[in-house]
């Protein structure tokens, strides 16, 4: 049984606690910004195995969590899904934390160099960005990921994870912890902001008096649209995922029905799930019966234009608005468009500039879909799911960016880092 929650005496406490974290977590940027890249490595091989070694634990605390919110009522199936915690998933974050220790290290190395004609070389290397604020909702994963790409790119990180995976976050955060304490390295290196009390949402948005130099939240549209309004530090965006997969008239059927079926069915609740399912008309007679009908028997709600509710009784009329829409759930919105600009209209329309796929043995229409859909991330044959981190070999990630300064798509080590130009010279003026 997890340790019953601490309450505080109001805001002028919370106040003072955040104000110290803020204070310790520049403290502690400060020290691993200078860190040789073999002690943030032992501290990420003490945190792999720390996590697997208190997989039980944390299994027993994320049971407490979602026993919680389903009892609490109104928790979706999908919401339910993101919070829960499996003995594969723990694995899965052990391996990825593992993955990251033996990426290279970001820190320090020369993306740049060039000669002035006056003799001065200038380099552009890369530096940490010093305090990352992390502001996630209901998946307790997330406190390792974030944890273990900050610490990798030489980033103090304050996590402030959601309500409801309140004791798993602590319980995977006991972890992360213990990798540090093991390496030398100081704990308040990865903090977990320990409150429920949302105040300490808007106090990090603040900045916490200049300790904190980033913000990113990963969360549903309610977080995301307060962070954007909050904000007093650079934020990476991190949008809804209203994500397309358009299934272009050359495409073939089986691996059209293969990839629509994972990209929407495989984890309804991830931000890489399919939303909305485009169709050719020069192809529509060919494969729009068959991929509604294979959804429909899959446990997934149709919603379609008049085009496709005729295809089956069973498909729901969609409204204006489910062309907008992040359903995280087993439900799709499907329409017929005039082919590939009929698809990239649509999704510079209703998209959130995250994930789109296209299905097409037209290589003429996949250059111009992957050129012209202006997304973090575009797929020719490929999942939607495919939009993460881990798949992109980067271990982890902290979320996908969808702005376009910066980071974008998924953001690990490499994405938390700044840079800074070093000019060396042989006793150059300048005249």
């Amino acid at each position: 049984m997890a340790a019953p929650l601490k309450a505080l005496d109001g805001n002028a406490d919370l106040q003072a606690l955040m104000t110290d974290l803020g204070t310790r977590a520049r403290a502690a940027a400060r020290v691993l910004a200078l860190a040789p890249p073999e002690q943030k490595d032992r501290a990420i091989e003490a945190m792999e195995r720390a996590i697997r070694n208190n997989a039980s634990g944390i299994l027993a605390a994320n049971a407490e969590d979602v026993a919680e919110a389903r009892a609490s009522g109104g928790a979706t199936s999908a919401f339910i899904d993101r919070l829960t915690l499996t003995p594969a998933r723990v694995e899965a974050t052990a391996e990825g934390i593992g993955i990251v220790r033996g990426i290279a290290d970001p820190i320090g190395i020369v993306t740049e160099s060039w000669q002035r004609p006056n003799g001065m070389t200038i380099e552009r290397v890369r530096v940490p960005l010093g305090v990352v604020g992390v502001i996630f909702e209901s998946r307790p994963n997330v406190a390792a990921d974030a944890g273990v790409l900050c610490l990798k790119a030489g980033n103090a990180v304050i996590l402030r994870g959601g309500s409801d995976s309140f004791r798993s976050c602590r319980a995977i955060h006991q972890c992360l912890v213990q990798g540090l304490r093991e390496a030398g390295l100081p704990e308040a290196a990865i903090t977990l902001v320990p409150t429920r009390d949302r105040t300490a949402v808007g106090m990090m948005l603040s900045g916490l008096n200049g300790a904190i130099d980033v913000i990113v939240p990963r969360g549903g549209k309610s977080l995301v649209a307060r962070v954007e309004a909050e904000a007093r530090v650079p934020v990476f965006a991190h949008l809804e995922g209203i994500n397309h997969v358009y299934i272009d008239g050359s495409a073939d059927l089986t691996m059209a029905k293969s990839i629509v079926l994972n990209a929407k069915m495989r984890r309804t609740g991830v931000c890489g799930a399919a939303e909305t399912l485009l169709v050719d008309r020069a192809g529509a007679a060919k494969s729009l019966k068959p991929l509604i009908e294979m959804l429909i028997e899959a446990g997934c709600e149709v919603r379609g234009d008049e085009t496709v509710q005729g295809t089956d009784a069973r498909v729901k009329p969609a409204s204006k608005d489910d062309w907008d829409t992040e359903y995280l759930d087993a439900i799709i919105a499907a329409k017929v468009v005039d082919g590939v600009d009929g698809a990239i209209a649509h999704i510079q329309n209703h998209g959130s500039h995250h994930t789109d796929a296209i299905v097409s043995q037209d290589e003429a229409a996949a250059k111009k879909f992957l050129s012209e859909v202006d997304s973090a991330i575009v797929l020719h044959n490929a999942s939607t799911q495919f939009a993460d981190g881990g798949e992109f070999g980067f271990g982890a990630e902290i979320g996908i960016a969808t702005g376009r300064f910066h980071a974008r798509g998924p953001v690990g080590a490499e994405q938390l880092t700044s840079f800074k130009y070093r000019v060396h010279g042989t006793g150059q003026t300048r005249p």
